[in-house]
């Protein structure tokens, strides 16, 4: 069935306060072939409110076309002069939650409900906005008051999921925002939540295909498309990425970031790539990577090896012979067993000590147990962006212990990894006292 057609005009020439049934027509019509007519409307009320048309129904109109358009400032600079229309407070107060001024969204949610639009529905918005404000236990009680009423809706399951995300059982919130989708696959705030739980667990196919519903219809979220067009540009897909990038222009010109990540790809377009080497690489990688399992050792070189916690070709390439003889009950007969073993495979044993070692845990004897404690902990733990941790990911980096040993050079010479994702690194690290070497 096609899409209703919305006469947008005729909902923008109204004197009459805005009703919920508009509101939607005008979400219909944003994310529709209609969203020129859309911002041709907008613009002429918003014209009309700058020129000082302070009349109720101009300024409703022009802040939730401005809010549809994703025009935030503007939006919260018009609505915040409204005091009667409770549609455009109640679009107000999303348009200051993605302002990330979550005490005054709940004022404005709350009046709303007092104007007489849909109390529910303003009660479960409200509850996010004192859940963002960081008081989850009274967030959760005022979810609860509606649960009888609000249970049905999507909106109920969101907030609902966003508590145990809060509380971070992050299962339970994956689970109420399935449920959210479910009831209303639209609902670009369940979405993004699910998007994003899946890039953290590295499903970038699910994690792509739910940032693409989540901007399926307005408002569209600078972060989505933000880290959409991350993951697009990890998948070599510069024309998406830069696509997206563009398109957080258009919504805020200063966004040093797209700025940056747009440079990043001219850049990265630029370079050759060899194919015939990251073949070679390839199949290297997946040499190192053989268990010594796999091959056939004596026994006791095979047991000396597992004490050592040396599990494949390339952990033995990362060692120096010298190494090997320290261990209980390898002796010189081992160690001639090893060669061949490598040298079978045109590898030698030490061949790689310049490299930093993957194994889980680097000791260092020069360190408190405070000093190692952290560097032991998982880079997942700085909270890197997209971009950065699949290049932690493809560098092989799983310990911050083990970033600090890298050099600013080694890191910008990997692919995708830019001076962008250098600046944030540095600045991670430095928050928690630490740098790279040689920095």
């Amino acid at each position: 069935m096609p899409p209703v057609s919305v006469n947008v005009r005729d909902i923008f020439e109204s004197e009459n306060l805005l009703t919920l049934d508009q509101l939607h027509q005008l979400e219909a019509a944003a994310g529709s072939s209609q969203l020129p007519d859309l911002r041709l409307a907008a613009g002429e009320a918003v014209r009309k409110a700058d020129a000082g048309d302070k009349s109720e129904p101009v300024l409703a109109r022009a802040g939730v076309g401005s809010y549809l358009l994703s025009r935030q400032a503007q939006a919260d600079r018009i609505l915040s002069a409204v005091t009667r229309d409770g549609v455009a407070m109640y679009v107000h107060g999303q348009c200051l939650l993605s302002l990330n001024r979550p005490e005054e969204a709940a004022a404005r949610f709350e009046a709303a409900a007092k104007a007489g639009v849909d109390p529910v529905g303003c009660t479960l918005r409200r509850a996010g906005a004192v859940r963002a404000s960081g008081r989850v236990d009274e967030a959760e009680k005022m979810l609860r008051s509606v649960a009888a009423a609000a249970a049905s809706r999507a909106e109920y399951s969101f907030q609902m999921g966003c508590i145990w995300a809060d509380r971070g059982d992050s299962l339970t919130a994956v689970e109420y925002f399935e449920r959210a989708v479910d009831m209303d696959p639209h609902h670009s705030r369940a979405l993004f939540w699910l998007a994003a739980e899946n890039a953290l667990r590295g499903n970038d196919d699910d994690a792509i295909r739910f940032y693409e519903r989540s901007l399926s219809r307005p408002p569209f979220y600078i972060g989505a498309l933000l880290n959409l067009g991350l993951l697009y540009e990890d998948r070599e897909n510069y024309k998406a990425a830069a696509f997206c990038f563009r398109r957080i222009r258009e919504y805020d010109s200063g966004n040093a970031f797209a700025d940056l990540y747009l440079k990043d790809i001219e850049a990265t377009q630029d370079m050759y790539y060899d194919e015939d080497q990251a073949r070679q690489e390839a199949r290297m990688k997946q040499l190192l990577g053989r268990p010594v399992t796999d091959f056939e050792l004596s026994v006791r070189s095979r047991n000396c090896l597992q004490q050592m916690n040396i599990n494949t070709l390339g952990d033995l390439t990362e060692v120096s012979e010298q190494e090997l003889l320290a261990g209980k009950n390898f002796g010189e007969t081992s160690l001639t067993e090893i060669r061949e073993l490598l040298a079978a495979h045109g590898l030698r044993i030490g061949q790689n000590l310049h490299r930093i070692h993957t194994r889980e845990h680097v000791v260092d004897q020069n360190l408190t147990p405070e000093e190692q404690a952290q560097m032991n902990k998982l880079v997942a733990d700085l909270n890197l962006s997209v971009r950065s941790r699949k290049c932690m990911s493809r560098l092989n980096i799983q310990t911050i212990g083990q970033l600090c040993q890298r050099t600013p050079d080694e890191l910008l010479a990997s692919r995708n990894f830019g001076v962008t994702s250098l600046n944030e690194i540095r600045l991670k690290l430095g928050d928690v006292g630490l740098r790279l070497r040689n920095d």
